[in-house]
């Protein structure tokens, strides 16, 4: 069995454990994205002091440079990015959509010119597969299609279809192949899409739970989309979903935004916002986020919050506004170290209220207070 589900909050939260190949992973969790097989500025050492359980690389970047025949070479994702823990990789779906060039997709896979050189590839369920395999990540997640937004119902089914047929391909390559992660079978989750339409979300959901994989993806959303539009689409989708497998809402979101979809049942999160966020000079604190350039910090000696990591509150806020204007790497560094342990802190903190029964005060409170004051 690769999922626990330990409790059910009145809300319709869930509490459970992954079981990895490469350990357990408590649930609702949020994975710090490493793209290239590294997360932005931190070294594994830290993500780990942070508390982070699993992380996730990205099949389609990681496939053209350094390659996934390199990686397997070289003892996989694991032993290549210094990380010891469970990694999730993505099927290299999204990245085609919303990277490459001159797109042509069809029964056989989508055809493309990458973004780094141009050259012509194409991307199939079973190449999908096989670059995973060959990664060699805990979870690997089926290949699909992401239709943007907005799109007409014609389109939207007629994606939806490719993603049914193709997950049928990669069930059969996965029983042909076996692939392993740490000489443990890997898994796998189906994906989710079906745009803004209901009944599409029922019937791809229900049709991927048949195949009977070992969890489920929401995909297609956060793809421009408002933010109605997106809990309608979770909404649209877990209720149809095997209440004993994982659910993983895909590329999402912002703090608020992952505490309603966990009240909606979803279990797993990624999104680039955190490190992303710091990259900018933005700091997440629960009052708010903090633009650390602004003169009003100049002279401040207070750290950036007091329910800062240690690590991050030996610093000023003074100190981290001249790091950040002065182009010192520090600042980077530890700005994402402050928002990836707020949202790792977030999920802790979610996981006991859920054990406890008081999920909805958790979240009204959370909300309240995040949103209350804005650090500008």
């Amino acid at each position: 069995m690769s999922f626990t589900l330990h409790s059910t909050d009145s809300t319709g939260a869930r509490r459970g454990t992954l079981h990895l190949p490469h350990g357990e992973v408590p649930t609702p969790i949020f994975m710090p994205v490493g793209t290239q097989g590294t997360v932005k500025t931190l070294h594994p050492e830290e993500l780990e002091e942070l508390g982070a359980q699993i992380i996730l690389g990205n099949t389609y970047h990681l496939s053209i440079r350094p390659g996934d025949e390199v990686i397997r070479r070289l003892g996989g994702l694991h032993r290549f990015a210094g990380w010891e823990r469970p990694m999730l990789t993505d099927s290299g779906g999204f990245q085609v959509w919303s990277l490459a060039q001159l797109r042509k997709i069809s029964e056989e896979g989508v055809r493309f010119r990458n973004h780094v050189d141009g050259a012509e590839m194409l991307l199939s369920p079973e190449k999908s597969m096989e670059i995973q395999a060959n990664l060699g990540a805990d979870i690997a997640m089926l290949f699909d299609e992401c239709p943007p937004y907005p799109c007409d119902r014609a389109y939207a089914e007629k994606s939806m279809g490719y993603t049914l047929r193709w997950a049928e391909r990669c069930k059969r390559w996965v029983q042909d192949h076996q692939p392993t992660s740490g000489g443990k079978p890997q898994l796998h989750f189906g994906i989710v899409q079906g745009s803004v339409y209901a009944d599409l979300r029922q019937q791809c959901a229900r049709e991927l739970a048949g195949m009977d994989w070992e969890g489920y993806a929401i995909g297609g959303v956060s793809v421009g989309e408002p933010e109605e539009e997106m809990l309608r689409a979770i909404e649209h989708t877990t209720p149809y979903l095997p209440e004993g497998k994982p659910r993983y809402a895909m590329g999402l979101g912002t703090p608020v935004q992952i505490l309603e979809m966990i009240e909606r049942g979803v279990d797993m999160f990624d999104c680039v916002m955190p490190t992303r966020l710091a990259r900018h000079g933005v700091a997440l604190t629960p009052d708010g986020p903090m633009h650390i350039t602004n003169e009003r910090w100049k002279d401040d000696k207070r750290p950036i919050h007091e329910e800062s990591h240690p690590h991050v509150a030996r610093f000023t806020r003074a100190a981290l506004r001249h790091f950040f204007r002065a182009g010192e790497m520090l600042a980077l560094r530890v700005l994402s170290f402050q928002n990836l342990h707020f949202y790792l802190r977030l999920m802790a903190q979610a996981r006991e209220a859920i054990e406890s029964g008081r999920y909805a005060a958790f979240k009204s409170s959370f909300i309240s207070r995040y949103q209350a004051h804005q650090l500008l």
